[in-house]
């Protein structure tokens, strides 16, 4: 008997798609508390763009949350890259957006390298 059965996961995980889920599910829910927390400080220090940036973080974090629970559609991790993207573009509203961005879209990018390494 070969070493992979036919039909066997190579990843040893009983539930690959779900395990994938969870951690878009997590680095998204993740990035939500992260914005959210980001608000007191630009509310100090975002100088005259302020009230846009935290409206643009307000809204990101929601959406970051929105897409927690959808993780089971595949067009969530499309949008979860786009809500990168996103981030990256509120740099012209406040660098620490920008900052945020870089962050998660680096988190984001290796929670799509587990997903194609995992589910192929």
């Amino acid at each position: 008997m070969s070493e992979h059965q036919e039909g066997a996961r190579p990843s040893g995980l009983k539930n690959p798609e779900g395990a994938v889920r969870g951690l878009g599910a997590a680095t998204l829910s993740m990035e939500a508390i992260i914005l959210l927390l980001a608000i007191a400080p630009l509310s100090v220090i975002g100088g005259d763009r302020k009230g846009p940036a935290i409206a643009a973080v307000g809204v990101a974090a929601v959406l970051a949350i929105v897409l927690c629970g959808m993780m089971k559609r595949n067009w969530a991790w499309q949008a979860g890259s786009v809500l990168q993207v996103l981030l990256l573009a509120g740099g012209l509203l406040h660098w620490t957006v920008a900052a945020v961005g870089v962050i998660f879209g680096l988190a984001w990018l290796y929670a799509l390298h587990v997903r194609r390494t995992i589910l192929g």
